[in-house]
């Protein structure tokens, strides 16, 4: 199973901006697409943002897009969503997945992922 560990996260002011990344270990990255959800307390998970990184391809939710950027370097393995202009209701625990890349971004935040990372708190308060 491929192992994701994730940095980033904290306390970010309303307007502010954040970058949250996951690293993949022992394999190459091109063989999976990332996705990232995100949980907040008393709501339902949420799938906002995927990139395959076989051909580079993205998704993103209406509610973040214009506000969120994901993006990955492949030669560090590592994939980012950059968290532009939050607000309060981004306020959640993050979580990068990764699935194999046919599958790629055609995935929900219900379904059953490859790997998970450890999990982020980004807390969007003044």
């Amino acid at each position: 199973q491929p192992q994701l560990v994730q940095s980033g996260g904290g306390l970010v002011q309303p307007g502010g901006s954040l970058r949250l990344s996951c690293v993949l270990s022992g394999r190459s990255l091109k063989l999976y697409a990332i996705a990232w959800l995100r949980q907040a307390p008393g709501k339902e998970r949420e799938w906002i943002s995927c990139i395959n990184n076989r051909d580079g391809s993205t998704k993103i939710v209406d509610s973040v897009k214009g506000r969120f950027t994901i993006s990955s370097d492949v030669a560090k393995n590592s994939v980012y969503l950059q968290m532009d202009s939050p607000t309060s209701e981004d306020t959640a625990l993050y979580l990068c997945t990764a699935v194999d890349h046919l599958t790629g971004c055609n995935t929900h935040a219900d379904d059953v992922f490859d790997g998970w990372g450890q999990g982020t708190q980004v807390t969007v308060s003044s």
